[in-house]
């Protein structure tokens, strides 16, 4: 099974090259350059992993987050951050994002945290898939 991402950045030709990196490795990527097309891209698709800028004009990453965490809470997000902004990704963290990684990324980095924080995805799931099983035991009488 491929892994979802969506990239939301308002650096354009940074979310084209680091969408490109990651399709060239076989990830399925959406992309957003601000969180309101962000918020329509979530409610219209299914995500494992959501990078997030912290700095957006408009809604910034923390609002996006906060609406994120409230439509569908089992995507991992993963809060993209320059140097100045290293306490909001804290707070991010604070708010539900999985972890956060600097500006500019490395890519085997990128992966290696793709792949870690799809391994919760995948466990959340399986535990949801589980609890369902279990309802429709329940359901009848097993």
């Amino acid at each position: 099974m491929k892994i979802n991402i969506l990239l939301v950045d308002d650096e354009e030709d940074f979310v084209d090259s680091l969408a490109e990196r990651l399709r060239l490795r076989d990830f399925v990527v959406e992309t957003a350059f601000n969180g309101v097309d962000a918020i329509k891209s979530i409610k219209q698709m299914e995500f494992d992993i959501i990078f997030l800028d912290v700095k957006m004009p408009g809604m910034d990453g923390i609002e996006v987050l906060k609406q994120i965490k409230k439509l569908k809470p089992l995507p991992q997000v993963i809060m993209l951050t320059g140097n100045a902004t290293v306490e909001s990704a804290i707070e991010g963290m604070k708010v539900g994002a999985y972890d956060y990684i600097m500006k500019p990324v490395v890519t085997e980095d990128l992966i290696e945290l793709i792949n870690k924080a799809y391994k919760i995805v995948e466990e959340q799931k399986e535990k949801i898939r589980k609890a369902e099983v279990d309802n429709i035991l329940k359901k009848r009488g097993w």
